[in-house]
């Protein structure tokens, strides 16, 4: 029997154990292991907790009323929820999901986010090894980590508007601030370290392009060089040297880290704000902000830090109230920042082309669309002309106009802006053989009469240029290479494509013309995700189509089209490289368990079709798909539909009565494909009314585990169920879509005239979207399989 002096020893010894142990039992309740997830809207999904339960990372919703979520990082014990950190893509637009993601700790891939139709909106590269566990630590940082320990990834390596205590903002590092308290989207300022000095600009929404600072901190001794920085536990900002050293670049009276929680965020409005929040209890306070006045910060370009046409004052907080002035309103009730406007419907815009005023301008907006550029300059007043040039740049110009000159080397267009009833109409009478000159005249004429005598200057000298260019029956070809390729779009070489893909690592899917890469390229300031394009070597056989191709590609720009950023063209390599759509495939939408709303699948059609009306009737050289299928369709950030892989098939002139080997995916393919007949634009409408019943129904074309051999074939199961009336079969248990039964039959009448087996039945794409979009009536379709049946007789 033990002594009672042995019991007390062996009780002390393991009080020590016990001790020593529970650090490690404290870090080991709070790992995430691989496979662990959180869902979007589900309430038992409780989020990931520091060990003190200071701090969360989950799902959150920015608006109540909305049905998405971010991935976010917020303090755990505030009522009120303060969020610090979001994912974001590599723009700094944080991902929006919906309800139903989720987001799951892997060992290859690190932390995942899954929508609920399969795609991958985000995930935590770079993973260079095995990620054995993650784990929300205390400083708000969460952070994936290897077998040995390691730091794999952390999110403060990622800020998004909000620096935390021992968090560091490295050289270029970035704070982006949100629209508002409750919009999540990129705002107008960005706070960024730059060569050492740490600035804070606007920047010209919706393009990326940052304006000269507004407010620059003051600067440490030209000879430091600072590599970062950081808020520390008592609120100092300070900046970090290369030697080891630091420097105040802002201070306040110290505040106890055990007892307050400690942030510096850039607010929606533009100011930089260090904040304080007793653990105990009470509110934010601000312990300093910068600027001070920020209504007083001026800038030459930008619109400033209310808006276009907007008055700025501070509260009682010095923090800025932005006002619309007597006789304005606010142009965007969902982003004040756009400014205010005393009404655009008024104006209209009046094209001129090889025209400029370059020490004009006011503001610029890159990336943007000609569509954007020509709406910005008539929701803005101050603007009386756009000027776009080289496809993304688009300068507005304020009165009074100065340097104004003609130049035919321009690649550019000039958008007047002028009153509807201050330029004269055009007739509606066809030309006639003699009537360039008569044109010339009459508008001459029109203009002096009824226009001003600013636009009376610009139209006659476009008038003289452009009865110099009739005369001389020469348009000339701009901004071309030696190569005849057009230089907006970027030239790569193959080693810096190999370098942006990681040696070509990272497969996002293969097509009929190649395998496609993810990759990461530097564009200006910032780096962009895409997809390399790696085609096969049927494009390597011919250098001239390959090239051709490319100029067609380059000059088609629609919104329901992905866009073309560059080429290679080295050797043998034949490379395209388009943007990135951060939502997958159609595909991946339509097929999996949890559909897409009837609503979104409506949508998803039309932008599939009016891209498809602009290949076909639209841009500027007619281009046939010519493998239209879910595969092709990509999904942006909005879930629009996008087409991709055009212009990679003969283009019409080519194909015209033509007959070539077959191209196209089975169960997408035309019958024309297998006869003796030209191929025409007629082959996507084919393919387009497949693709619109695997849109409605949510099934593949063509599924031998359909559950009887009826409904194996797509087409012909749904012409079935339209014959007998029952195309409630088609959408089973969709209530959405069984209460909009008129346009539910609507676009099953399409799809059946889109699938006729008989070319000359099928209607054009115009004619298609005029349908869909219910302009016009969609008369009872025959059966589309009567031309198989006559041949075969």
């Amino acid at each position: 029997m033990a002594s009672p002096a042995s019991i007390s020893h062996l009780l002390l010894l393991f009080l020590l154990l016990l001790l020593l142990l529970l650090p490690y039992l404290a870090i080991s309740q709070s790992n995430i292991a691989p496979g662990e997830s959180l869902v979007a809207g589900d309430k038992k999904s409780l989020p990931w907790l520091s060990p003190s339960g200071d701090f969360a990372l989950g799902f959150s919703q920015p608006d109540d009323k909305s049905d998405s979520f971010v991935v976010s990082i917020w303090y755990a014990k505030i009522p009120e929820k303060t969020i610090v950190w979001c994912a974001s893509d590599t723009s700094k637009r944080p991902v929006i999901a919906p309800r139903g993601s989720k987001l799951v700790v892997t060992a290859d891939r690190g932390l995942v986010l899954n929508d609920p139709g399969g795609g991958i909106p985000w995930k935590s590269d770079p993973i260079v090894s095995a990620v054995a566990y993650g784990y929300m630590n205390d400083t708000g940082n969460f952070v994936l980590k290897g077998r040995d320990s390691e730091t794999l990834w952390e999110s403060f390596d990622y800020p998004t508007d909000t620096i935390l205590p021992e968090q560091i903002l490295p050289n270029n590092g970035i704070l982006s601030s949100r629209q508002s308290a409750t919009n999540f989207s990129q705002g107008r300022f960005r706070l960024r370290l730059q060569d050492g000095k740490l600035l804070l600009r606007t920047i010209n929404l919706p393009s990326s392009y940052a304006n000269e600072p507004y407010y620059t901190f003051p600067a440490t001794s030209p000879s430091v060089s600072v590599t970062g920085i950081s808020l520390n536990d008592s609120g100092f900002l300070n900046s970090l040297h290369g030697n080891g050293q630091m420097s105040p670049l802002r201070t306040v009276s110290g505040k106890s880290p055990g007892d307050n929680y400690l942030r510096a965020t850039l607010e929606s409005d533009g100011v930089f704000i260090q904040y304080s929040h007793p653990k105990t209890g009470g509110n934010w306070t601000i312990d300093w902000l910068v600027p001070e006045n920020i209504c007083k910060t001026g800038q030459e370009k930008g619109s400033g830090i209310c808006g276009f046409n907007r008055i700025c004052r501070l509260d009682v907080n010095d923090r800025p109230v932005c006002e619309c002035p007597l006789g304005f309103s606010v142009l965007d009730e969902k982003d004040e920042y756009r400014g205010c406007s005393s009404g655009p419907d008024a104006f209209v815009l009046e094209e001129i082309t090889s025209i400029d005023w370059p020490t004009s301008d006011y503001n610029l907006l890159q990336p943007f669309t000609e569509a954007e550029c020509k709406d910005s300059c008539l929701q803005d007043c101050m603007c009386a002309v756009a000027i776009f040039r080289d496809n993304d740049m688009c300068w507005k110009k304020k009165l009074p106009l100065s340097n104004g000159r003609i130049d035919t080397s321009l690649n550019a267009k000039a958008f007047i802006k002028g009153r509807k009833d201050g330029f004269p109409p055009q007739t509606p009478n066809p030309p006639g053989p003699n009537d360039d000159k008569k044109d010339l005249l009459i508008l001459a004429g029109s203009v002096l009469l009824g226009s001003s005598v600013f636009v009376n200057f610009i139209l006659i000298a476009a008038s003289c240029l452009g009865v110099f260019m009739i005369y001389q029956n020469k348009l000339k070809k701009f901004f071309e290479d030696e190569s005849g390729m057009d230089i907006n779009i970027r030239s790569f070489t193959y080693k810096e494509l190999e370098d942006a893909t990681g040696g070509f690592e990272e497969e996002l899917g293969r097509g009929s013309f190649g395998i496609v890469y993810k990759g990461v390229i530097a564009i200006g300031d910032s780096r962009n995700v895409v997809a390399v394009k790696k085609l096969d070597r049927s494009f390597q056989e011919s250098e001239k189509e390959f090239k051709t191709e490319v100029i067609v590609i380059g000059q088609t720009h629609h919104k329901n089209l992905v866009r073309l950023i560059g080429y290679c063209n080295e050797g043998q390599n034949r490379l395209l490289v388009y943007e990135f759509l951060s939502n997958g495939s159609l595909a991946s939408f339509l097929f999996e368990d949890l559909k897409p709303s009837w609503e979104q699948r409506a949508q998803i059609a039309l932008g599939i079709g009016r891209g498809l009306l602009y290949l076909h009737e639209e841009c500027k050289t007619q281009i046939i798909h010519c493998d239209i299928k879910p595969q092709n369709i990509l999904l942006d950030e909005y879930y629009n539909a996008r087409i991709s892989d055009f212009g990679l098939a003969k283009l019409l002139i080519s194909q015209t009565h033509t007959h070539t080997a077959i191209r196209g995916t089975r169960g997408y393919v035309a019958p024309e494909w297998f006869r003796n007949m030209p191929i025409t634009v007629k082959v996507d409408v084919y393919s387009f009314g497949v693709l619109l019943l695997e849109t409605i129904c949510c099934r593949r074309s063509i599924d031998i585990e359909a559950g009887n051999e009826e409904r194996v074939i797509l087409a012909d199961w749904a012409y079935d169920c339209y014959r007998e009336g029952a195309l409630e079969a088609l959408v089973e248990k969709d209530e959405a879509a069984l209460n909009d039964m008129k346009k539910l039959e609507r676009f099953v009448r399409v799809a059946i005239w889109c699938i006729q087996e008989d070319p000359a039945l099928r209607p054009t794409m115009k004619k298609v979207m005029l349908m869909l979009e219910g302009i016009i009536q969609v008369s009872a379709p025959p059966s589309p399989f009567a031309f198989s049946t006559i041949s075969t007789v």
